[in-house]
């Protein structure tokens, strides 16, 4: 743990600095996958709302609290300072204790445990081991010795763990199963939580080499990492057209090109850019991109369900 100064600056411990320490843009990738995963279910069956809620407020504290661990452990790291850029910093910047993150961290991962106690009372026990398991990727994601966020696997894990992972258990918790339709549906999602993350990482590029991360970025160089960033969005939008000619869904699944704006905007944010503080608008544009498109995406299969 390094050796921190005390910042000479005004502290400032209002609901603004709480609510920013949540990094409020990360939590539509919660948000976003428990009303996709649940709108699937109505094809087969009625929505239990007791269950959506709890599965929508638990998704959202789990994020909330990966959120308050990244800016834990980046403080005790040394990684952050008065003047790191983005709405991370609220321990250097507006005189929050580290140890009041991290306690508020393991409360809201405690509350979570319990609405995961009503959900598997509701539903199946197994879904206890799944929770359990995104609780801890969440933790370890910056936590632990080798952050799996300071890899090049954190895309991979972010898309997986709170794209695909949250669709189908709040899809599962609903039906009692799993279909090949709602993993085919969860891709795209996959992708587009994934490429929050890496716009993040292409952002902080410089920095991150600095103090020895390897993240796909940097593997990637900028210049990849924004084609890599681009080949997302185009297969996200290529994998709904697919699903449109191949499995016969509606045509209303077209409604998510109404987002192609934000993703282009995302892509134009990042090109020729080196500052930090350049790329910020172009962050956005990707967090942003996610949420309109899957909001276009399950507004397109409710319209669906109900004609």
């Amino acid at each position: 743990m390094g050796v921190h100064s005390t910042p000479a600056i005004e502290r400032d411990h209002g609901f603004k600095i709480w609510w920013q320490l949540m990094r409020p843009h990360t939590l539509t990738a919660a948000f976003v996958p428990v009303l996709l995963g649940s709108v699937l279910a109505l094809k087969y069956t009625d929505i239990h709302y007791g269950l959506f809620a709890a599965m929508l407020i638990a998704s959202l504290l789990i994020q909330a609290a990966t959120n308050m661990f990244n800016e834990y452990y980046d403080y005790v790291r040394g990684l952050d300072n008065e003047s790191s850029v983005g709405i991370g910093g609220a321990i250097v910047r507006n005189g929050v204790k580290a140890k009041t993150v991290l306690n508020l961290a393991l409360i809201f991962y405690g509350i979570a445990m319990l609405l995961g106690v009503y959900i598997c009372m509701n539903s199946s026990w197994w879904i206890a081991l799944v929770g359990l398991i995104c609780m801890v990727v969440g933790y370890f994601y910056t936590g632990g010795p080798v952050p799996i966020a300071y890899t090049p696997f954190g895309e991979l894990t972010a898309g997986l763990f709170m794209g695909v992972a949250i669709i189908l258990i709040s899809f599962y918790i609903q039906t009692g199963s799993v279909t090949a339709s709602s993993i085919l549906f969860s891709f795209p999602i996959f992708l587009l939580v994934g490429a929050i993350l890496l716009a993040n990482n292409i952002r902080d590029l410089d920095g991150d080499k600095l103090n020895g991360r390897k993240t796909l970025a940097i593997l990637l160089g900028r210049k990849g990492a924004i084609y890599l960033l681009g080949a997302m969005f185009l297969i996200s939008y290529l994998w709904i057209a697919a699903l449109i000619i191949f499995m016969h869904v509606s045509f209303w699944m077209l409604l998510t090109c109404l987002s192609i704006p934000k993703a282009i905007q995302a892509i134009k944010g990042f090109i020729g850019k080196s500052a930090p503080i350049q790329m910020m608008p172009a962050m956005k544009a990707t967090a942003q991109t996610n949420t309109i498109f899957g909001f276009l995406l399950t507004v397109g299969l409710f319209i669906a369900y109900i004609i």
